[in-house]
């Protein structure tokens, strides 16, 4: 098997549910005739911008690159906990580990009202583009939270 179809099929395992740990993702791979060792897969979950959640590791959005509202709103309703305004910021507050899930899913979809954002372990500033009022967009994030 091919570099790119075992990512292919660690990436098939990562949407199907997070995979509780790298051990778990060499089991799987040996289960399907592929031999991988910890430190192939570790680059395997690299590459693939997979990160480390609560349950293990999970891909922070759809194959295409791209976020969707409801993908977005899905992430944003499981891991921020708090959303706060600070001048022309937002401060995005998630489980220990969770803030870059978070913020790779909010840069993938491009929403006009986010310049970018920068991660820490459990919090996120997310800059505002020109003109956007915190207020509104922590209302946007609320609203996605309560859909999520």
């Amino acid at each position: 098997m091919t570099k790119p179809q075992r990512q292919r099929l660690i990436a098939d395992w990562l949407r199907a549910g997070a995979v509780g740990s790298q051990d778990e993702l060499v089991l799987r791979l040996a289960a399907a005739g592929v031999a991988a060792t910890q430190a192939t897969v570790s680059r395997d979950l690299e590459a693939l911008g997979a990160v480390k959640v609560r349950r293990g590791y999970a891909l922070p959005g759809p194959d295409d690159g791209t976020a969707s509202h409801g993908s977005l709103a899905r992430i944003v309703g499981e891991w921020v906990i708090e959303i706060v305004t600070a001048a022309t910021l937002l401060v995005l507050r998630t489980p220990p580990g969770s803030a870059n899930l978070v913020a790779n899913a909010i840069d993938k979809a491009e929403l006009d009202e986010v310049a970018g954002t920068i991660a820490g372990d459990d919090t996120i500033f997310v800059a505002l583009a020109d003109g956007v009022s915190p207020s509104g967009a922590a209302e946007m994030f609320q609203a996605l939270r309560a859909h999520g």
